[in-house]
């Protein structure tokens, strides 16, 4: 079957068909395949297996066909070897084996025979498509969805390695997605050196594939059609978070830490039931029960118990974060870091440790253009350092807009921030941003000096400022910062990106609508 342009497999989608899909075009192996003697539609295998349709070659050199099962009337998919030889000999070795695990997300091997001249196997046809072809067609999954692929073939995995095995085969190309849902793990191989640890990381390869259609392919074995991770300037791989809004930070970090060369990492098993938590509760898996975290020498796995913001503040001491919902003269701590944004009629309790003498209502800080400028981490384009102002002029309509990112921002440059002059050194109670989208992450940082608007100028000030959030944090459409010590004062503060969120059209943008800083 010749393959369909992108455009008309999308509107096919329903009558689509992929067995193991390597990222061969079907002309390509026909054109590639033996002459006289071939293989051929309409030829009759063991005397039950017809061959109808020649799909692909695979990498490995196989072919792969669309069959029937004469005699049980069935629909098969025949992996064939042709001509024979050793090769031949480990592909029925793999499907021998394979063929002892049955599980609902591994393909069912129905038959293996070696003809001497040619050698082939026959197993369950899946009507659907590979996780390749689906991510090229319809795009990226959402996070819940790539959970649940991701699930699939991790549960695979766990039932494979349960037997002593590995797969040593998994890739998007070898993820298969039928029509009704199911999702199944294709073409387990011994001919390939491989272990176990490497199809655990082929599962998180899988869960990163599927969020951000990109492969890591310097920590993985190849992926036949698949583009390599983004990197950022050191060759580490971006995280899902750094190409696209909206990806949680458990399944990121789960991705992430899964990949990194630098740990080992746990049992499939394992791997199975924290993917499976994560695929049944819900879209905050992590409210309660914590985030999952590898030990970096032996695989371990760390739950580390999530503690709610204030209860955290309080149990050290610091400011306790509550919001009411009246309207008041109340002084008090806006939203910190990773909390959304203030709405209109938002006040607070006064802090503790405020200063005595009673609450003081915190007001707006007049802003003017001269007060705010751009600092850039590596001084690209200067056009980038306009409008400013515009984050400052009260009108909402209104923003500096960064240049759009054809890759993730931090492998272009460190970041990019707003400095705000407050024109003197005072106490400050809460910084409000208002960006034109969610999905950036940013940071907050303070210091005095402005050595100036020039290169060695900005350098100066990301070497020198201190930082008030503890990490950077991935931020909404609006973000408010309030765990300011009310005893100390802040001349200068810059908002600092590290990443931006995707336009939906392959760019990365960010727009500041206004920035509002309030103090006593």
């Amino acid at each position: 079957m010749v393959r369909q342009d992108k455009a008309t497999r999308h509107q096919r989608r329903g009558g689509r068909v992929t067995q193991v899909d390597e990222g061969h075009d079907a002309t390509e192996a026909q054109q590639a395949a033996p002459g006289a003697g071939a293989p051929a539609a309409g030829d009759l295998l063991a005397q039950r297996y017809e061959l109808v349709t020649h799909i692909s070659d695979d990498a490995a050199g196989r072919q792969v066909w669309r069959g029937v099962d004469v005699i049980l009337r069935r629909p098969v998919a025949v992996v064939l070897r042709y001509p024979g030889g050793q090769r031949a000999a480990e592909m029925l070795q793999a499907a021998v084996a394979a063929s002892r695990v049955v599980h609902p997300n591994l393909v069912g091997v129905y038959d293996a025979v070696d003809e001497a001249d040619r050698a082939f196997v026959v197993r369950e046809w899946v009507e659907g498509a590979s996780l390749r072809e689906t991510v090229a067609v319809d795009g990226t999954l959402d996070p819940g969805r790539a959970t649940t692929i991701a699930h699939a073939v991790a549960a695979a995995v766990a039932a494979v390695h349960a037997t002593g095995m590995v797969h040593g085969n998994i890739h998007p190309g070898t993820v298969l997605i039928a029509q009704d849902g199911r999702v199944v793990l294709a073409d387990a191989r011994v001919d390939r050196a491989t272990d176990a640890e490497t199809d655990v990381r082929c599962v998180a390869g899988v869960l990163y594939f599927g969020l951000t259609g990109h492969w890591p392919e310097r920590e993985l074995p190849p992926a036949p059609g698949a583009p390599d991770a983004v990197r950022d300037t050191a060759g580490a791989v971006v995280a899902p978070r750094q190409m696209r809004a909206g990806v949680p930070a458990h399944l990121d970090s789960l991705a992430v830490e899964l990949l990194d060369p630098r740990r080992t990492p746990p049992a499939s098993d394992l791997v199975a039931g924290e993917l499976a938590r994560l695929d049944t509760v819900g879209p905050d898996p992590v409210e309660e029960s914590g985030a999952l975290r590898f030990a970096a020498d032996t695989g371990e796995l760390l739950r580390i118990r999530a503690v709610r913001p204030a209860a955290l503040k309080i149990g050290v001491g610091v400011l306790a974060l509550i919001l009411l919902a009246t309207v008041g003269t109340i002084a008090g701590l806006r939203l910190f870091g990773n909390r959304p944004g203030p709405t209109a009629g938002d006040t607070q309790v006064a802090p503790s440790n405020a200063p005595s003498g009673g609450a003081v209502d915190p007001r707006p800080i007049p802003l003017s253009a001269s007060q705010v400028r751009i600092v850039d981490g590596d001084r690209g384009d200067r056009g980038e350092l306009r409008n400013a102002e515009k984050t400052v002029d009260g009108d909402p309509d209104s923003a500096w807009e960064t240049h759009v990112y054809r890759s993730p921002l931090t492998t272009v440059k460190s970041g990019i921030g707003i400095l705000v002059d407050l024109g003197e050194a005072r106490r400050v109670s809460s910084v409000r941003v208002q960006f034109s989208d969610g999905g950036a992450t940013a940071s907050l940082l303070a210091g005095d000096a402005d050595p100036g608007s020039s290169a060695a100028g900005d350098q100066e000030i990301l070497r020198s400022y201190q930082a008030l959030t503890t990490e950077p944090v991935e931020v909404g459409g609006a973000w408010a910062f309030g765990d300011f010590d009310p005893r100390a004062t802040y001349r200068r503060l810059l908002v600092w990106f590290t990443a931006l969120p995707s336009d939906g059209r392959g760019g990365y943008s960010l727009g500041v609508q206004e920035i509002t800083i309030e103090g006593p």
